[in-house]
């Protein structure tokens, strides 16, 4: 009867374990995976006989790289036009997603005192947005050309930001839903261990005393 017990108590303590130790060590649920970026770009401009067309599939760095001059969330924005004699050559660019056009904008990666951008107030999908300028990246012109709009190299470095740079902390740092989520995917794994600790301890001294129990009878 008591080896019927504690076979009994072994296996429930090692289904228990096994649950216990698949939980803790589980991976925790992954943040929201960010939406991919349109599916391509078509340039048009001074130099260009013919619109150049970019896909992501099957140029995807330069894709990015031009979408990533044209994202107006992270430019500033500037009060005034510029004069028209001081832009020089201009380059549209029309991201797309899919085959369907979304947005357009001009770029002036030559202009006088650092490229600028304009977002037109027509847009391509119809939104209703306010004409504006943006101060564009300094590396804008060798983005264009590396991706094969006819310009002269520059020396200002591919990852140059806005008026000169980079981002010092990368992209990924600046996400705080994957830090809660690590965070609580350690509390959960330490929770679960002490949980997975005191049952062990507990069927233990019942079976010890259960043991006992059958020997003083």
């Amino acid at each position: 009867m008591v080896r019927r017990v504690r076979r009994l108590a072994a296996v429930a303590l090692g289904g228990v374990a096994a649950m216990l130790l698949t939980l803790v060590f589980a991976e925790p649920a992954k943040a929201t995976p960010k939406p991919k970026p349109p599916a391509g770009v078509d340039i048009t401009g001074h130099g260009l006989a013919e619109p150049l067309r970019l896909r992501a599939d099957s140029h995807p760095e330069h894709v990015n790289a031009v979408i990533e001059q044209v994202n107006f969330r992270e430019l500033v924005r500037q009060s005034t036009k510029p004069k028209a004699a001081e832009l020089g050559p201009k380059y549209t660019v029309v991201v797309l997603a899919g085959d369907v056009p979304k947005q357009t904008y001009d770029l002036y990666p030559t202009a006088t005192g650092g490229p600028r951008i304009h977002r037109p107030a027509k847009q391509p999908d119809g939104r209703k947005v306010n004409a504006a300028w943006f101060l564009g990246r300094i590396n804008m012109s060798e983005t264009l050309r590396t991706a094969g709009v006819p310009l002269e190299r520059t020396i200002e470095a591919i990852s140059g930001g806005t008026g000169g740079g980079e981002r010092i902390i990368p992209e990924d740092a600046l996400n705080p839903a994957q830090d809660i989520n690590e965070a609580f995917g350690e509390l959960r794994r330490l929770l679960l261990l002490n949980i997975a600790v005191m049952l062990v301890i507990t069927f233990g001294l019942a079976g010890i005393a259960l043991l006992i129990r059958r020997r003083t009878r």
